[in-house]
């Protein structure tokens, strides 16, 4: 698996890019409140780029625009699904929907790709922060054009907020929860007012939304899944489709945004197509024969030996592996502790402690990863020792309500034998669930309740099965009946939609900035909403009030001591058996692009800063 995309479950995680600590630039006083305009804005007011930048510095601005990009969905937010479509309204909780659409929509500011959390302008071309932070006026540029030639104006951004806080996807929803009002003030100024209770980076979150036409909207349900592209104003608009097959976007030639600092250099492809493969096996083949032309590895297997064929042995086919600093993804199998079985951690550690990862690693993974442990792995952020003093005084309001763990080393998987059954962490596994009231008679380990434990592992998809399996017969070891179901893709949605399994798995992007998005994952609200990202359905007061602090943090040390802190009760309450990471992306392509010399400081760039060169296609035989 990849560090970025460990899984095709994997979902959005921070309000912006997650990439490296920023560097004071010259908006920082302005930001603070002064009401001055400033041209962009970041957690805590770092900007490396100064009001007059022409571009960022990990694009190439002389790059040519042509060819198409065929690839897959690589990441998901909204009702996005992995295997499947069945509408182009992502922003929304029906329906399964398609990837890329994104593309079709402008938002206020756009992320920096050097920057942990900074944001400069594209719809608006400044913002006027007042005092107490509480209001913002987006500036808006008059020439915004929808695709239909129509004028984006204050209006539209405004409507785009209101019916996402009102009638969106529970994510944004519950993001948008603070958001007092927005209204437009003229067609060029959005006046956005904030709750006092605001999270630190909820400017950001509203920054970044999409913004729809309210013309075209009017007349239809925007709760309603529709196969008829919502009116956009971003780079790429729908072209060709065939609904859970493939999706294709075209370049908009006369974007009127294409020579802005914020996209010169990107958007380099004229057309780009996602094709959908509810096997692995078969996707593969399809980058083997071309279907695909750029291919995330995510199987350890396959990176080992799956690159022995003919393009890849006479250089058609590039292999390679690069270097991403950007914090790890969190990927686990996930309890659904609103399932009596789970609800005590005791059961939960002991599960997890029948997974042998230095087994798997050896054995099915080639060696190729490394332990998480962390929710916060390879980052500022990971809990290590002891708390320190002000991680302790953030925790100690909630001493009774914590296991005594949190107050020493935080909670790390133990390191197996290596054999695949090691005796001693399964003895360990039966001391805990015997502690926790479990029975063994005849074999059969019995829960508290009297009832045999059973376990359904819940799957779109057959990838894991190497993994799962060895994991399942410990368990059994234990008593346990440990099964896998694999369903097909829309099934699974409505599954994780209403909470309907035992264990999954599921990965989350990192963030070097976490802020309130953190509430969409692991906030009791959150737990208790249908179809939101915390399907282990955490509830726990400790939690939320960190997550406050997080989110209200003044400062960066503020911030890494609140999530240090954060840390240490997620991992004592056992509500994952944590996976494994790798720092770096996995990519294999056909020799037909070329790219920067510098890549975004904390990710590959890989493909989006990258352009279709035709010498290089005639060359392989693909111009």
């Amino acid at each position: 698996m990849t560090r970025s995309h460990p899984t095709r479950r994997t979902v959005l995680l921070g309000t912006a890019a997650a990439l490296l600590a920023g560097r004071v630039g010259p908006a920082l006083a302005q930001e603070a409140g002064s009401g001055g305009e400033v041209h962009g804005l970041s957690s805590f007011g770092d900007l490396k780029y100064g009001p007059d930048f022409r571009h960022f510095d990990y694009v190439n601005p002389a790059a040519p625009k042509g060819g198409t990009l065929a690839i897959q969905i690589r990441q998901g937010l909204g009702n996005q699904n992995f295997d499947t479509f069945n509408t182009l309204n992502v922003f929304v909780l029906k329906g399964d929907g398609a990837a890329g659409m994104t593309a079709t929509f402008d938002s206020l500011m756009a992320a920096s790709g050097d920057e942990p959390d900074a944001m400069y302008g594209l719809v608006a071309r400044a913002v006027r922060v007042s005092e107490d932070k509480l209001a913002y006026r987006f500036l808006l540029r008059p020439e915004a054009r929808f695709h239909d030639g129509s004028r984006l104006t204050a209006k539209d951004a405004a409507f785009s907020l209101n019916i996402l806080k009102e009638k969106g996807h529970p994510t944004f929803r519950l993001l948008l929860t603070q958001l007092e009002t927005a209204e437009p003030e003229s067609d060029e100024v959005l006046l956005v007012r904030l709750s006092p209770k605001r999270s630190r980076d909820l400017h950001l979150v509203i920054a970044g939304m999409p913004i729809f036409s309210e013309a075209w909207w009017q007349g239809r349900d925007f709760e309603a899944a529709t196969l008829e592209a919502p009116l956009g104003s971003g780079p790429y608009k729908v072209g060709h489709f065939e609904q859970g097959r493939f999706i294709e976007f075209e370049r908009v030639p006369d974007y009127w945004a294409k020579d802005l600092p914020v996209n010169v250099g990107q958007n380099n492809f004229d057309r780009i197509r996602y094709e959908y493969f509810r096997d692995r096996i078969v996707a593969f083949e399809a980058f083997k024969n071309g279907t695909l032309n750029f291919h995330e590895e995510v199987t350890s297997r396959t990176w080992a030996t799956g690159y022995d064929f003919p393009a890849v042995r006479d250089g058609r086919v590039k292999k390679e592996e690069i270097p991403n600093d950007a914090p790890s993804s969190i990927q686990g199998w996930y309890f659904n502790t609103r399932r009596e079985a789970f609800k005590d951690p005791r059961i939960r550690e002991a599960i997890g402690l029948a997974f042998d990862f230095e087994w798997t690693n050896a054995n099915i993974m080639y060696g190729s990863y490394r332990r998480l442990t962390s929710y916060f792995e390879s980052s500022e952020m990971k809990a290590s020792g002891p708390p320190s003093p002000e991680e302790a005084a953030l925790l100690e309001p909630f001493r009774d309500r914590l296991p005594p763990s949190v107050f020493g080393e935080p909670y790390t998987p133990p390191v197996s034998d290596g054999s695949g059954q090691d005796r001693r962490l399964l003895r360990r596994a039966d001391e805990l669930l015997r502690e926790a009231g479990c029975k063994r008679e005849g074999g059969v380990l019995k829960l508290p309740n009297g009832q045999p434990f059973t376990i359904e592992f819940l799957d779109f998809q057959a990838a894991f099965q190497p993994h799962v399996q060895p994991f399942q017969a410990n368990l059994k070891r234990l008593g346990i009946n440990a099964q896998s179901r694999i369903v097909d893709a829309a099934q699974y949605q409505r599954r994780m939609e209403s909470y309907d399994f035992d264990i999954t798995s599921r990965a989350l992007t990192g963030s070097t900035t976490p802020g309130d998005s953190l509430r969409v994952v692991y906030g009791s609200q959150a737990g208790r909403s249908p179809g939101s990202y915390n399907i282990a359905g955490i509830d726990d007061p400790a939690v939320d009030a960190l997550i406050d602090v997080i989110g209200s943090a003044k400062t960066r040390q503020e911030l890494v001591t609140a999530c240090r802190a954060l840390d240490r009760v997620l991992r004592a309450g056992h509500y994952w058996v944590p996976m494994w990471f790798k720092p770096a992306d996995w990519v294999a392509y056909w020799d037909m692009f070329s790219r920067p010399a510098t890549k975004p400081k904390l990710s590959s760039g890989a493909p989006g800063t990258w352009w279709y060169d035709a010498e290089k296609a005639r060359r392989i035989g693909r111009g």
